[in-house]
This record gives structure tokens, C-alpha cells and sequence, in this order.
């Protein structure tokens, strides 16, 4: 339990934050199966018209730093290759 007021204000942040952090990681979480049901039912073509949202989107989530920006860098490398690859077969 809180006793100053700088702890009582510290809390209130807290609870504010955590809250916007599980937002941020369901948008996170939504973009990457999203682009996962595309890849897997082989829309190839709405994949590829998502991949620059897709980008944005895991890149604004990683500068909040909900996951780092090497992990969203290598989603997005990976996902960018089996778009690649898959035109290529």
C-alpha cells in the first residue's frame, strides 16, 4: 500500500500503463495472425498489400517498446521471405 503521494501517483501510472501495454500487445498479436492466416491460406497477394502496414505497425509497437526492435525486425524479415519465396514455387 502506497503511503506518499508520489507513490499513490506512481501506482495510478502503473495501472494507466499496464493497461495501454496489453492494447498495444493485442494489436501486436492481431498484426502478426493477420499476416500468418494470409501466408498459411496462400494469399499470396493480400499478404503482399499488407506487408508495408504490417511493417508500420510492428515497428510502432517495438519503438513503445512492447517487444524489441530486433524481434519485430526478424518477424518481419521472416514473413517478408515466404512471400518472396512462395512466388518463386
Amino acid at each position: 500500500m502506497p503511503n506518499t503521494k508520489s507513490a499513490i501517483a506512481r501506482t495510478k501510472r502503473t495501472e494507466v500503463q499496464t493497461i495501454v501495454n496489453r492494447i498495444r500487445k493485442s494489436k501486436y498479436k492481431a498484426a502478426i495472425k493477420k499476416m500468418s492466416v494470409y501466408l498459411e491460406t496462400g494469399k499470396i497477394k493480400e499478404a503482399k498489400s499488407f506487408l508495408p502496414k504490417f511493417h508500420s505497425q510492428l515497428m510502432k509497437i517495438a519503438k513503445t517498446g512492447i517487444v524489441s526492435k530486433k524481434t519485430a525486425s526478424r518477424k518481419i524479415s521472416r514473413v517478408a521471405n515466404k512471400i518472396n519465396n512462395s512466388k518463386k514455387k
